[in-house]
């Protein structure tokens, strides 16, 4: 009898004994012996072999999401960027930034600024910098530079030996009088971009003294460098925007000396190129504001001469067309901020001519515009922080023409209301950072009238305290951060 069964092997090996011992019973096979059994003996101390273990996936990858933002107002290099303390991000231009390292959900987020823009006219600040990233990018930073807030305000008075020293109110812009330095025969100053140090000519010392600013009080004090020697009195003055260079128009000389500042002292020295040739009795000087340009107003000979500015060492150089064609009596210049315009004061023909400066090479381009008229006697020109209006002193018609200037084409048109009544016989005009205010320096009056501008029309309104008293015969007004 043959019995043929299907058997596993998980079955427990009793039960394959039992089957042996059945079979044997039947005739299958011998008793106990196992030889001639259908199944194989089982080692009792035998085991299954272990379950494999369940497969499992691997963990989700971290998501993280980039921090990013933008930039508007940059001038110059050397902006650097940081993210929670690190990360460096060197900022070149304009427009959007993405740090490198993206960040997990969950994470902080903190954008500094390193290192400002060599460019000591602007200062950038962060908004939205900080927070906790969610489940998406951040891409709301912003980072805006900007003409940092007036502070300190300065005039030169001829016919008393001094410099009049004020504080300005940014939220008023009301003027509150400092300390009066004495200083021999003050004519033209300037303010170095970094607000520490103010340079001041003299008609009869026919050089420029140096002083430097308490950054509390706006007081001034002399650096105790001797004095330059410019041989001839300067009426144009300019510092490079970077802070580094300082040059000097020499109306008897028809040139401009150029000069190095002691980042620490602010004392000047003479450069290796210590001057160079302009045209005809020059007068106004501008400088470009990356520092690339300089532009020389000639009165004798109605022109401008345009120079580079060499990065390194600030040296003048001639452009290759070295001259362009102004009025008659060209006085004064002033560049706009954008650095795409430059204006040019007519004394003799009383105009303003408009320039467009090539970004590349810096030469100058007449606007294809009929040039607007000014008051008499125009003395000054300036043109405010933001680039869209630009006011004429008139020393003879004791008033200032205002100008709108076109955003796109740099075209100047007379404003709505042209002309803006003054004290008597103003000779410059200063706008403060914000470009909410104005401040002229009344030449025979000894005062400085204050004025609100208007931001759509550019009209200067008087304010209701419209004066504060200078020296003797104010000439040059000057702002500083």
């Amino acid at each position: 009898m043959t019995l043929h069964f299907a058997f596993s092997r998980r079955a427990g090996y009793a039960l394959a004994a039992t089957l042996t011992l059945a079979l044997g019973a039947c005739g299958g096979g011998g008793g106990g012996g196992g030889e001639g059994g259908f199944f194989p003996a089982f080692p009792a101390s035998s085991a299954p072999p272990p379950a494999s273990p369940p497969e499992t996936s691997p963990p989700p990858a971290t998501q993280t999401y980039s921090v990013t933002g933008t930039v508007t107002g940059l001038l110059g290099t050397g902006l650097v960027l940081l993210n929670n303390a690190g990360d460096d991000l060197p900022i070149a231009a304009n427009g959007h930034f993405s740090f490198a390292t993206p960040l997990a959900g969950g994470a902080s987020y903190a954008v500094s600024i390193k290192s400002q823009s060599k460019i000591l006219t602007r200062v950038c600040t962060v908004g939205n910098g900080s927070g906790t990233i969610a489940s998406a990018a951040v891409d709301d930073v912003q980072v805006v530079c900007a003409e940092p807030p007036s502070r300190f305000a300065y005039v030169s008075n001829g016919g008393s030996n001094s410099v009049s020293a004020y504080t300005v109110d940014a939220s008023t812009g009301a003027l509150h009088a400092a300390t009066t330095l004495s200083v021999p025969s003050p004519y033209a100053l300037t303010v170095d971009p970094s607000g520490r140090f103010v340079y001041v000519s003299s008609t009869s010392g026919n050089g420029v003294s140096a002083y430097s600013i308490d950054r509390a009080t706006g007081d001034l004090t002399a650096i105790g460098a001797p004095s330059v020697a410019l041989g001839g009195t300067s009426a144009g003055m300019a510092v490079d925007p970077t802070g580094r260079f300082a040059y000097f128009v020499n109306l008897a000389g028809n040139r401009v000396l150029a000069f190095d500042i002691d980042a620490d002292t602010g004392a000047l020295s003479s450069m290796a190129v210590s001057s160079v040739e302009t045209g005809g009795s020059p007068y106004g000087i501008a400088v470009d504001p990356t520092g690339r340009f300089a532009y020389v107003a000639n009165t004798g000979d109605g022109s401008v001469s345009a120079f580079n500015i060499d990065a390194t060492s600030g040296a003048l150089s001639p452009m290759a067309v070295p001259t362009v064609t102004a009025g008659s009596g060209a006085r004064d210049i002033a560049v706009d901020p954008s650095g795409r315009f430059a204006y040019v004061l007519n004394q003799g023909d009383r105009t303003v001519m408009a320039y467009a400066i090539d970004p590349v090479s810096g030469a100058l381009t007449q606007l294809d515009a009929t040039p607007p008229a000014t008051g008499g006697g125009p003395f000054s020109i300036t043109v405010d922080p933001k680039g869209r209006f630009a006011y004429v002193a008139n020393l003879d018609s004791h008033d200032v023409s205002a100008y709108t200037l076109n955003a796109s084409t740099g075209v100047p048109t007379s404003a709505v209301t042209p002309t803006i009544s003054t004290g008597n016989r103003p000779a410059s005009v200063a706008i403060d950072a914000s470009g909410k205010f104005a401040y002229v320096a009344d030449n025979t009056d000894g005062k400085v009238s204050i004025y609100t501008i208007d931001a759509v029309s550019g009209v200067l309104n008087p304010q209701a305290a419209p004066t504060v008293t200078a020296g003797q015969a104010p000439n040059k007004i000057a702002l500083s951060r």
